[in-house]
């Protein structure tokens, strides 16, 4: 199981979760949820207390990776397995991306 920290602006906006079979559960932090003044992270991702469940990496955070010669360059680069989409979000999304969203892992 892998976990990851996503954030909005800076905050703590929720947690991604893959599971060992390759599921994927996305879920808002309770003070993010409960703040009327931050909005949801994605439309298709609305601000709610239930949990997200996905057979696949979520669409949105998918758009976040790169394609082509550069995801090839960073598997390379980064030693990370072309079909990973995880391993690339946790490794390529920490800071330094296009629009509000970072991801941080969570390492236990």
């Amino acid at each position: 199981m892998r976990k990851a920290e996503v954030y909005r602006n800076g905050e703590l906006a929720g947690f991604l979760i893959e599971d060992d079979n390759r599921h994927y559960t996305f879920s808002y932090d309770d003070d993010y949820f409960l703040s009327n003044k931050k909005s949801s992270i994605s439309l298709k991702l609305p601000k709610s207390q239930k949990e997200y469940r996905s057979e696949i990496l979520f669409p949105f955070f998918f758009n976040m990776l790169s394609e082509g010669v550069n995801r090839k360059l960073q598997s390379r680069t980064l030693h990370i397995d072309e079909k990973d989409h995880f391993a690339f979000l946790l490794a390529t999304a920490i800071d330094d991306t296009i629009g509000a969203i970072t991801i941080k892992p969570i390492t236990e």
